[in-house]
């Protein structure tokens, strides 16, 4: 197990996060340029070694509900590789090509129907209208913005 300077180390190699203190001694990294609202990639390292790193639905990682992954026990090569996945999945955008219906989850598993009807693209949450809007990509951006991805 690596000590909590040792981690800090490692992480402060990352030029794109940023350290925020938080309370308990305990400190955070964030990556600014994420193309989520999500931008903690480090979460809550402890001086005990303790601490969490986003993954969100990564399917190499097992995460829990909110989407970190426990990195108590990593070594420097799995702590370097997490890092750089969630890093990745942050600044990647889904290429995501319109479809006249789409189903959308969000990693506590709820789905929403993405359809377009009469020029407008309509959002349900079962047989009940969430949402509407003029064009794809509007509905796309917001479905992102609440945790949505397409599946």
């Amino acid at each position: 197990m690596l000590t909590f300077q040792e981690k800090l180390d490692i992480i402060e190699t990352f030029d794109e996060l940023t350290k925020k203190d938080v309370s308990l001694n305990r400190v955070n990294f964030h990556f600014e340029d994420s193309l989520y609202d999500k931008t903690i990639v480090v979460y809550h390292l402890h001086p005990n070694g303790n601490g969490f790193v986003y993954t969100g639905d990564l399917s190499q990682y097992d995460s829990n509900a909110k989407g970190l992954v426990n990195i108590r026990d990593f070594n420097a090569h799995e702590l370097r590789g997490i890092i750089t996945a969630s890093i990745s999945y942050l600044s990647e955008e889904e290429e995501i090509q319109p479809a006249l219906e789409q189903t959308w989850k969000d990693s506590e598993g709820h789905t929403l129907l993405l359809m377009e009807e009469d020029d407008r693209w309509n959002i349900y949450a079962g047989e009940n209208l969430e949402d509407s809007f003029g064009g794809y990509d509007e509905a796309a951006m917001y479905l992102r913005e609440e945790g949505f991805k397409i599946r």
